[in-house]
């Protein structure tokens, strides 16, 4: 797996510990983590995805924005899932979900993370379902 930048220590540590398959990559000017093989819930076309973190220069600091899918998600319901877009990450096709952190539920330096972020698109799969 490629190693092409240097993640903060808790998050190698929290990547490491999940045993997760997972990369960090420089791909046009942006780092980036992928996380092979991760869980998607009940209800979309498929079990594991890759994900996609885009890292900002300035992470921790600044937060993390979004998630990208590959392959392309679908709702076995087949409800459409609002505010996505394509991307090419590293030569393949990614769904960008278009999802933020808010006023009312900022990204916290020093207290949030890469772990905390991967939390959240595990609730934006969940909740993704209830619409």
């Amino acid at each position: 797996m490629r190693r092409q930048f240097s993640l903060p220590e808790s998050d190698v540590k929290f990547l490491e510990q999940s045993n997760c398959q997972w990369e960090a990559i420089r791909d046009l000017n942006c780092l980036w983590v992928l996380i092979h093989g991760f869980a998607v819930p009940a209800g979309y076309n498929y079990q594991q995805v890759t994900v996609a973190v885009m890292i900002p220069d300035s992470y921790p600091d600044t937060s993390l924005d979004m998630v990208y899918f590959s392959p392309d998600l679908i709702r076995l319901d087949g409800r459409a899932i609002r505010a996505i877009h394509q991307q090419t990450i590293d030569g393949k096709s990614f769904q960008r979900w278009s999802r933020h952190y808010t006023a009312e539920n900022p990204w916290r330096p020093g207290v949030d993370d890469l772990s905390f972020h991967l939390t959240l698109v595990s609730y934006w799969l969940e909740r993704e379902l209830e619409k």
